[in-house]
């Protein structure tokens, strides 16, 4: 199993031009020593109006800066919004071949359709129509990558044959990912032979059923680009500490804020009713476990927050459900000073890491 980090970039009021700055300075930090440390992966996902939540707007250019900055790790430029009203897809496939080139080949594509109204009623976007775009999307792009000229005639997107510049260092092509939120998109993602990018909180037996119906499905699966990304990817939190104690007072307080704010978004399902959504995701799972987040000040199951020892359990657990990658959040609102951050990112580097070193448990 391998380890990465992930980035919302979430900024506490009030806002000043150096809080905001401060919040992606110390992201660049955290990846150069992840990078040094051995973590395999750095994702960034793309949001948009989320106030506090996530001011990660440009994720391509934060990728741009943490791939300029390191030599190893692969940069997960997810979720990109399939969208018409977000992003158009040449700019997609441009952006993302260009980004390819400057990691000299580390890029990792991670595609979704936005689950908040604050963000597709802000781009006026047609909810009914967001997985039928996304689908379009994920078809059409690894094309423009591969072929020297490309056109197409679509529903959502059409062009006369062009050829869409620059081309990716990765051939055929970059690996292609989903984000996993509503129940059901395992599937999708199976079906398209899409790597599977959780971003939800769920339980080791739910994580287990995804992956069985997820393997079962994607072995006769008729792939969106030129090959099948058979990899399952998930979310978690990560405070490492010598003292458990401190490690669950600093890790779970960072945790409960973080689900404060996820608390707070206006999610699709809630304030637009629709069938493309058919459950907040994200967003319940937190709100269950904002409301009872573990007993004491111990961390929930499976969360990776405590001493060295505990936090090996815990994610040998993740191992044997079938999971090959997991990302960590670090931070929330800047609550754990950086230097605390960056002794966490080490020691579980030096202490936990090397238990997973020689292969599934």
């Amino acid at each position: 199993m391998k380890f990465g980090i992930f980035y919302e970039l979430s900024v506490p009021r009030p806002w000043t031009r150096e809080s905001e700055r401060t919040v992606y300075m110390n992201a660049l930090e955290q990846v150069r020593l992840a990078d040094q440390l051995g973590f395999d992966q750095v994702w960034a996902v793309e949001h948009h109006f989320l106030e506090e939540y996530s001011h990660s707007s440009a994720p391509e250019l934060f990728l741009t800066a943490c791939a300029m900055q390191t030599e190893k790790i692969r940069v997960g430029h997810g979720i990109v919004i399939c969208v018409p009203e977000f992003n158009h897809p040449i700019k997609i496939a441009e952006r993302a071949a260009v980004l390819d080139i400057l990691s000299n080949g580390r890029l990792e594509l991670g595609t979704g359709r936005s689950a908040t109204w604050t963000e597709l009623g802000g781009f006026q976007a047609d909810v009914d129509e967001t997985k039928r775009s996304w689908d379009e999307y994920v078809h059409v792009i690894p094309q423009m990558w591969m072929n020297e000229r490309f056109g197409y005639e679509g529903r959502f997107h059409s062009m006369p044959s062009r050829a869409v510049l620059p081309k990716p260092v990765q051939r055929p092509h970059p690996p292609l990912w989903v984000a996993v939120s509503s129940p059901g998109t395992e599937q999708d993602a199976a079906d398209r032979g899409l790597g599977c990018l959780g971003v939800t909180f769920s339980s080791f037996k739910e994580q287990e059923l995804k992956v069985q119906t997820y393997r079962k499905r994607i072995q006769t699966c008729t792939p969106a680009g030129a090959f099948v990304n058979e990899q399952i990817n998930t979310v978690n939190f990560l405070y490492c500490h010598d003292d458990a104690g401190e490690a669950y007072r600093t890790g779970v307080g960072m945790m409960q804020n973080f689900q404060y704010l996820a608390g707070q978004l206006d999610m699709a399902k809630e304030a637009y009713p629709t069938k493309s959504y058919p459950t907040a995701g994200l967003l319940s799972a937190v709100r269950r476990q904002a409301v009872s987040p573990g007993e004491g000040n111990a961390a929930p199951e499976g969360i990776a927050i405590g001493n060295p020892d505990h936090i090996t359990g815990e994610l040998k657990k993740w191992e044997a459900s079938g999971v090959d990658r997991v990302n960590f959040l670090l931070n929330a609102s800047e609550l754990i000073p950086q230097e605390q951050v960056l002794e966490s990112l080490r020691l579980f580097a030096s202490e936990v890491m090397p238990a997973f070193a020689s292969g599934r448990a």
